[in-house]
């Protein structure tokens, strides 16, 4: 069992193992019609969610606060191999999760009412245009300025500290909007707003 937990991508086929027994138990394989497809698109984007704001929350309530805190001699630890291994699930588990919400939004037919807001989807379709937006600010504000905070672009001093507080405070605005974002998202099947 150690070995499994020794590697990390062991660790995640387990777990889609476990996933497996427990359809199997279930007889759902028998099962897998439309809306089984719908659930499983959900769980999908439910799953790169939690990874995106999970790391959106890691950066924003420890790795930005923390690193004040760091000697300067360790930093490098930090801008060289943490932050852009971070970085790079951030934007892409960002991405991920936009495109499992649009393909869930096409397979139940209500794409068109999420990006116009209208009745009954209001609540889902506020908490879409913040996460595109988050999106959106991941990809073409945050990543980019990121970029040049860390080196992977090799900028002027002045211009390394202005996109490292650009990045920041862009970091800050998505974790803001979050909240509400999630919020919507768990109001559509409980009520609405």
């Amino acid at each position: 069992m150690g070995a499994v937990f020794q590697s990390l991508g062991r660790t995640v086929l387990a777990g889609v193992v476990l996933i497996v027994i427990l359809l199997s138990l279930a007889g759902t394989f028998g099962k897998m019609d439309h809306a089984w497809a719908g659930f499983f698109m959900r769980y999908l984007h439910v799953l790169c969610g939690v990874m995106w704001i999970g790391l959106l929350w890691y950066l924003n309530f420890v790795q930005i606060p923390s690193m004040p805190k760091i000697p300067d001699e360790h930093k490098p630890a930090i801008s060289k191999v943490i932050a852009p291994e971070v970085l790079f699930w951030f934007r892409w588990s960002a991405l991920a999760t936009v495109l499992t919400g649009l393909l869930l939004a096409s397979m139940n037919k209500y794409i068109g009412a999420l990006l116009t807001l209208q009745a009954p989807f209001t609540a889902i379709g506020i908490g879409m245009w913040l996460g595109l937006i988050m999106a959106f600010n991941v990809w073409f504000i945050i990543w980019p300025n990121q970029k040049k905070a860390l080196g992977i672009v090799v900028v002027e001093a002045a211009e390394k500290a202005k996109a490292a507080r650009m990045a920041m405070l862009t970091s800050r605005f998505n974790t803001m909007l979050s909240l509400p974002m999630l919020y919507c998202m768990v109001a559509q099947q409980n009520a609405g707003l």
